[in-house]
């Protein structure tokens, strides 16, 4: 590690900016001339970040004690109707989001020498092309930390096989055990074969965690699920699917930190309330039927420790009751 040189990294980048002019970087592949409109997205070209920070709340070995090294990455290729992060990923981005090649390079490199565990991109596909090109220059100037790949799940095969070899931990969603589920709180009716056909291919890259001897995550896939209330078959399936064709060996983080946000706030039915202590005592049930040992079962409490608010200069900071 690092696994590709800064020459290599940038002919990748040059390729991911070919799927770019017109846009065909996600599954939707909106084809939008992004230069002069953005995309689905609501992306332009330019690259938009909201924040890199070091980030506590991600799974211990992420995590540590020092801290994952994030970069909020503006834009999404879902349009998820409970989305945390909606004040960044879907919302026309702020001016002074805006980075350089230059500019993100120095944030990866400060981001190591604030003592960073990793560097990861959170919901990075639409500004691909300026990360890798930004991570050659780092890498240049010596940055040393695995690479980690934090997506929704929804991943062009095609793409993720130019990071092959540039990734070093893929953190990828598994949402969803059906379309209709998926274009009801997503917008997107083929997210299921899209999903399982990533998580295929990130298997194919990183295969199982394994960790350095400190604990901390230096290469494989960690499948992240959020259980979503009243939808606990939901959460059934998609830990049947993932033991019977990823692996039992893969590595589960499964995430009880739902919150009624975006689109939800406030509605009436199950999504409009935090899960239940036996939705998520039913999930985790789901997980040990599916005899998926490897990974982590979030606590409950966590609805409201890990809800971001990205008006805030610390979006991880606590809310005041």
């Amino acid at each position: 590690m690092p696994a590709l040189s800064p020459d290599e990294l940038r002919r990748r980048a040059h390729a991911l900016g070919a799927l770019q002019r017109p846009c065909q970087l996600c599954p939707r592949r909106c084809l939008a001339e992004r230069e002069r409109r953005p995309g689905h997205c609501q992306q332009p070209e330019t690259a938009m970040v909201a924040i890199a920070c070091p980030h506590r709340g991600e799974e211990p070995a992420l995590s540590g004690d020092a801290g994952a090294g994030t970069v909020f990455v503006a834009g999404c290729g879902l349009s998820c109707r409970y989305c945390q992060n909606h004040q960044i990923s879907q919302r026309p981005p702020k001016a002074a989001w805006a980075r350089t090649e230059e500019e993100l390079a120095e944030e990866f490199l400060t981001l190591e020498r604030e003592g960073c565990h990793n560097l990861e991109w959170v919901s990075p596909t639409q500004h691909l092309p300026v990360l890798l090109s930004a991570l050659a220059r780092a890498r240049d100037a010596g940055l040393d930390l695995p690479l980690v790949y934090n997506s929704n799940g929804y991943d062009r095969v095609e793409v993720l096989r130019l990071l092959e070899g540039v990734v070093d931990v893929y953190l990828p969603d598994a949402k969803y055990s059906s379309d209709d589920l998926a274009q009801a709180l997503s917008g997107v009716s083929d997210y299921v074969a899209v999903n399982r056909a990533a998580l295929a291919e990130m298997w194919r890259q990183v295969g199982p965690l394994s960790l350095d001897d400190r604990g901390m995550a230096r290469r494989g896939l960690i499948v992240r699920h959020l259980v979503l209330p009243g939808e606990v078959a939901n959460t059934r399936e998609v830990m049947a699917w993932l033991a019977r064709e990823i692996s039992p060996q893969v590595c589960v983080s499964l995430m009880a930190q739902y919150h009624p946000a975006h689109e939800l706030a406030g509605s009436p039915g199950p999504l409009g309330r935090p899960l239940r202590r036996r939705e998520y005592d039913r999930a985790i049930e789901a997980l040990i039927a599916a005899e998926l040992d490897q990974g982590w079962v979030q606590e409950r409490s966590s609805c409201q420790r890990f809800l971001p608010d990205f008006e805030k200069a610390e979006p991880f900071a606590p809310r005041r009751p």
